[in-house]
């Protein structure tokens, strides 16, 4: 089969190469992949790749071996998965428990974008706990996590500011329930309830500083790729009791996740937003814009049997 593999070239981060069909383990399903998702993050990994690096974390696919454990769904239907590697590829196998069904409504290009930046989002929220009526702030708003957070921030009833670079990312994030657009983190109007950060460097020391009292800073990200200083002399002289939480999505099961996504989608209550769809041979070029920030939302790859 084929698999995409890095190269080491920031020019050219993955190229094709042949490789044997995985062997699922007892408890797996093999997925013939549909579409896939890579993610910005993954594109940092291809710059100096670790021996052994094979990504691919987001698939949509058809079974087409079930489980040997009679766990997960049976051969012919269409799932979304979440592996903990290998889905740049013509074949994977994913946990059973790391996986959900697809109704037909949702096609593979969808269900692909959901995996990570989904799993991240609701997990982020359950982080913050409730958030009816609480002023949210969420840096970094125009990727794919932050898409999924505002619109499911904005249907458990928060008032949320996003910060995002352009005003046309801001008018989309505005259609998705974000009450305020600003374009840059000094700009957002305090104090806020929850902070959920997401870009590190010089912006997460002002986005500290818009707590209210007893409010939480959920660090979720590093986007800007700089390192981040804080003073903590300034913090504790800021807002009393304040709490800053690093978070971070692992986790497995990801299936009770993945089936909430579906389900959200399915009934027009999560929208994902695809910012580019092409085909697998034009992997290098899209994970260069997708690191090179070039791309809105998420990028799909289709390996020429989706739907």
């Amino acid at each position: 089969m084929q698999r995409l593999i890095p190269t080491g070239d920031p020019a050219r981060p993955a190229e094709f190469s042949r490789d044997a069909q995985p062997v699922p383990a007892a408890d797996e399903a093999l997925i013939r992949v549909q579409a896939f998702a890579p993610n910005r993050g993954e594109t940092f990994l291809l710059e100096e790749p670790r021996p052994g690096l094979i990504p691919g974390k987001d698939v949509a696919g058809l079974v087409v071996q079930a489980a040997a454990d009679g766990s997960g769904p049976s051969i012919g239907t269409r799932v979304v998965g979440h592996p903990a590697m290998g889905g740049w590829a013509e074949y994977v196998a994913v946990p059973t428990h790391s996986l959900a069904v697809l109704p037909d409504e949702i096609s593979a290009v969808q269900a692909a974008a959901l995996p990570l930046a989904g799993i991240t989002a609701l997990r982020l929220l359950r982080t913050a706990g409730a958030v009816t009526g609480q002023r949210v702030l969420l840096t970094g708003a125009s990727g794919g996590v932050g898409h999924y957070l505002t619109e499911l921030a904005a249907a458990a009833g928060a008032e949320l500011t996003a910060v995002t670079a352009t005003p046309a990312r801001g008018e989309r994030l505005r259609g998705l329930g974000a009450a305020t657009i600003v374009h840059d983190v000094a700009d957002a109007r305090g104090p806020f309830d929850v902070v959920l950060e997401s870009t590190g460097g010089a912006d997460l020391p002002v986005a500290l500083a818009k707590l209210a009292a007893g409010g939480t800073l959920i660090w979720f990200g590093q986007a800007s790729r700089t390192p981040v200083t804080l003073d903590f002399f300034d913090f504790f002289a800021g807002p009393e009791a304040a709490v800053i939480r690093h978070f971070h999505y692992v986790g497995a099961p990801y299936g009770h996740d993945l089936a909430t996504l579906v389900r959200l989608v399915a009934s027009g209550r999560l929208h994902p937003e695809i910012g580019r769809v092409a085909d697998w041979s034009q992997a290098a070029e899209v994970l260069v814009d997708l690191r090179e920030r070039r791309i809105r939302g998420k990028a799909v790859l289709t390996t020429g049997t989706a739907r």
